[in-house]
């Protein structure tokens, strides 16, 4: 059976520890397929929406070669991976949509970078790990 792994990317130093902590998870399995997965929401400003942890379409034009990147660097290391830009409508948290990502892949553990929002910010905003952390129906790894 293989194990697959979702990695939530944003372009954060976060995010990109995560894909660091994927490759050491992969390595603990010998069959480990990584989803490297990024959320974008049309329609919206990247100046609002960044701080709600949501990435607008032209933050995704910015992500895609770094995904492709991860996506040379991972299979360089003999990694099998895909990567995949979620294009939400719903403009809600994108925890969301990677959540139900997660179930239509039947993906064992998500990694994600943590956010040290404050607890109004978490009220006003939401929490992405926070959000996964209470929605997922796999295993989670917060990277702090």
């Amino acid at each position: 059976m293989v194990r697959k792994i979702l990695v939530a990317y944003d372009g954060s130093e976060l995010s990109k520890k995560a894909i660091e902590e994927a490759k050491v998870q992969a390595k603990l399995v010998k069959d480990t397929k990584i989803y490297v997965v990024t959320v974008v929401t049309p329609g919206i400003s990247s100046n609002t929406t960044a701080v709600a942890g949501n990435l607008s379409m032209k933050d995704a034009e910015i992500l895609y070669p770094r995904l492709e990147n991860i996506k040379e660097e991972l299979q360089a290391s003999g990694q099998v991976v895909e990567t995949e830009i979620i294009t939400d409508f719903s403009q809600k948290n994108p925890a969301l949509a990677l959540c139900d990502f997660a179930e239509e892949n039947d993906i064992n553990m998500i990694i994600v970078g943590h956010r040290g929002l404050s607890n109004l910010q978490k009220l006003f905003l939401g929490s992405v790990s926070g959000t996964i952390v209470q929605r997922a129906k796999c295993q989670v790894l917060i990277i702090k």
